[in-house]
């Protein structure tokens, strides 16, 4: 089967290689300094990103900063009501795992000498799941990052820029043995192999989770699957980029003139002016 066909197992006729739509609307959100709601086909993620002034206790006097997130789903985002985890008095093992995978996306993009004395903190709500809540959780986290970021560089808060690169994540699985991109539930429940791909926007590898949930998969599947998910994420960082080429203008615009320093006088008289 080559790329551009469809496969009869997809419920909506898309293509083996492609993704479901994505839409990302970013300061959905009045009062955090980032926040962005992605849907990614029927998977609705709202990410809201928080800056305080403090650090874990592990970090004082560093001189570095934090970057950490937060996973939930509402209730209903599935076919039936699930408890919420606070009435049960604890988070469940797979919240904690997705909650950790997110925080290590995050940091991997993130200079933390240059967010002194600061967390970013961003939540992760799942108001719609259909399969890819935590790669959709990663990709809207780090928009909602990057807004947060740019708010308080704007502001003057920040001396230099702390993001090294961008980060975004999908799934990819063999479901009737055919490779696919971008699961959605029908598809992810009856995978053979289900793989959550985590890159940079420059092509580096953050985090591959790859289990053989009916089988085992060989290399050579293994290697079709991530070169699915690299063209997936190439995608989403367009997506990303789109989404942030406003405040990204500005910074950069912000940054050159940092960099340049305060213009010289005209004259010697302008020397006295106050």
């Amino acid at each position: 089967m080559r790329e551009d066909e469809t496969f009869a197992g997809r419920s909506s006729g898309r293509r083996i290689d492609a993704l479901r739509p994505v839409t990302l609307r970013c300061d959905v959100l009045r009062y955090p300094e980032g926040s962005v709601e992605i849907e990614c086909g029927d998977t609705r993620v709202l990410a809201a990103a928080s800056v305080e002034r403090r650090v874990p206790p592990f970090l004082i006097d560093s001189g570095r900063g934090w970057v950490t997130a937060e996973y939930a789903m509402l209730p209903r985002a599935t076919h039936t009501r699930s408890q919420r985890e606070v009435s049960r008095g604890k988070v469940s093992g797979r919240t904690a795992e997705i909650q950790r995978l997110i925080g290590r996306a995050l940091r991997a993009v993130v200079d933390t000498r240059k967010l002194p004395d600061r967390t970013v903190t961003v939540d992760c709500d799942v108001l719609q799941a259909d399969g890819g809540t935590r790669t959709a959780s990663i990709t809207a986290a780090y928009v909602a990052l990057e807004l947060a970021v740019s708010r308080i560089f704007l502001a003057g808060d920040l001396a230099e820029w702390p993001l090294i690169d961008s980060v975004s994540a999908v799934s990819v699985g063999l479901v009737e043995d055919q490779a696919l991109l971008d699961l959605e539930y029908v598809e992810d429940s009856r995978a053979q192999v289900d793989l959550n791909v985590v890159v940079t926007g420059s092509g580096d590898l953050v985090e591959i989770q790859g289990t053989g949930e009916q089988r085992g998969f060989s290399r050579g599947e293994l290697e079709r699957l991530l070169d699915l998910a690299f063209l997936g994420v190439g995608e989403l960082a367009n997506h990303q980029a789109e989404a942030l080429a406003e405040v990204r203008a500005e910074v950069a615009a912000a940054r050159e003139r940092r960099r340049r320093g305060p213009a010289a006088p005209k004259d010697e008289r302008s020397l006295w002016k106050r």
